[in-house]
């Protein structure tokens, strides 16, 4: 990469509006101890808060960024205010310089695994019907791990209805617990995870919702002890619940294929280890109408696949994993993004759509819901949103739902969110200025 991106370019990678403020603020030449450029990476150490300065880098061939920085964003503050240096002609990036050794052992080691992924390409296949056959055994027992975990689930569950969910207490919430990690060895972390909640909402006193998860999850149990007769796309469907990921290879080879210009709806970026990274992209396809889920996952400050700004649309082909109601896709190589407004969705529309989503797939985490005018609200000590189809619990922690309602100055907004069912989680809102929201990602 020979020349510097422009500022606006820049300024479309930042994760969210705060990063790209903060970015802003971190333009003094007296932040930043040392800064260097080359042919292949600009870098600089910057001023925090700690005694010793973070060490920021940018790998400009692939725009993969990595800080020392403790941010779960990406690419952090940092990282696009030294970006933003480049683009602007800050003079100390002007003159090529020999990057000192943490930068260099950073670029051998991205260049080691490009060449080891290189080599594995140009490997040989292997014995076709050999490889097919090692692949179905493999499969046949990890089914039956599965299954003979949901038949222990099964007995368990059954168990604590016999003597009573009333009588739920911390003895049967450890004893729970330990079923969890049971069936985490039987590589059925999706059973794990569900029960997890039923148990949560159990000790919540929530019991309406402990009684529907347990009912999801003897849906999955039989669907296990049954998956001889289901339809591709509904053992496609059982398989994502128990968290078994399809392979990546073959949804690239022969999932459904989408070419359209993909409105980015709203997104978000979390994080429940310090080491891991998930970053969540809903994008509508302006012809198709189509809802598709872009999922990435960062390891340890390792940057994205792909820069999609909110509002902007992008010409793309997106592959789309199996199942009834398919949703998470895979983006191939993307075209520039232009903005563009977001399609009109009444409440009642948006209703029926996520109804037949959930009707269609019932173990969905949560399905995209767009609403054109809806007004967020505080109310006994809970979060809402007043539709002209009604009132929907708000899934919202102080900080956004308070950014959110101050953003809206009580009037209405068009809101995109997550629907898992029960609460809508807000990722991003218009206003009928144009101004827009988006939902703050806290590291």
């Amino acid at each position: 990469m020979t020349t510097a991106l422009t500022r606006d370019q820049v300024l479309a990678l930042a994760p969210d509006s705060a990063s790209a403020k903060a970015a802003g603020g971190l333009l003094g030449d007296g932040q930043w101890p040392s800064l260097g450029v080359d042919g292949e990476a600009l870098w600089g150490e910057c001023k925090g808060s700690g005694a010793r300065p973070y060490q920021t880098q940018v790998d400009l061939s692939a725009l993969v960024t990595r800080c020392s920085c403790p941010s779960r964003k990406f690419p952090c503050k940092h990282a696009l205010a030294l970006l933003l240096m480049h683009a602007q002609g800050q003079p100390r990036l002007a003159t090529p310089s020999a990057p000192p050794a943490w930068v260099s052992e950073w670029l051998a080691s991205r260049r080691d695994k490009a060449a080891k992924k290189e080599h594995a390409a140009e490997q040989p296949p292997a014995d076709p019907q050999k490889a097919a056959a090692t692949a179905a055994k493999r499969e046949a027992a990890r089914w039956k791990r599965i299954e003979d975990g949901s038949v222990e689930l099964q007995r368990w569950m059954a168990d604590q209805f016999r003597h009573g969910l009333a009588r739920f207490g911390e003895a049967q919430r450890k004893d729970g617990a330990a079923m969890a990690a049971r069936m985490v060895d039987a590589q059925a972390t999706g059973l794990a995870q569900r029960l997890g909640e039923a148990l949560d909402a159990l000790a919540g006193g929530r019991h309406e919702e402990a009684i529907e998860r347990f009912g999801l999850l003897q849906l999955m149990i039989d669907g296990v002890a049954r998956r001889g007769t289901l339809t591709p796309p509904r053992l496609a469907d059982l398989r994502s619940a128990l968290g078994w990921p399809h392979d990546r290879d073959e949804v690239l080879a022969s999932g459904e294929a989408i070419t359209d210009h993909w409105l980015v709806l709203g997104q978000q970026v979390q994080s429940d280890d310090e080491r891991l990274s998930e970053r969540r992209i809903w994008l509508r396809g302006r012809d198709s109408g189509r809802h598709a889920l872009l999922l990435d996952y960062a390891y340890q400050g390792r940057g994205w696949e792909g820069a999609w700004s909110n509002g902007c649309s992008y010409p793309a082909s997106l592959r789309f994993y199996p199942g009834s109601v398919p949703l998470r896709a895979i983006a191939g190589e993307q075209g520039s993004g232009v903005a563009q407004a977001w399609p009109v969705v009444d409440a009642d529309e948006a209703i029926d759509q996520a109804s037949r989503a959930l009707a269609g797939n019932p173990w969905l985490p949560a399905v995209p819901m767009l609403l054109a005018e809806a007004t967020p609200l505080r109310q006994d000590e809970q979060w809402l949103l007043h539709t002209r189809a009604g009132t929907f619990p708000l899934r919202a922690d102080m900080a956004n739902g308070w950014s959110l309602l101050a953003f809206s100055g009580g009037h209405p907004l068009q809101l995109m969110g997550e629907w898992d069912g029960r609460r809508l989680h807000v990722l991003a809102a218009r206003a009928s200025t144009g101004a827009t929201w988006a939902l703050e990602t806290r590291a």
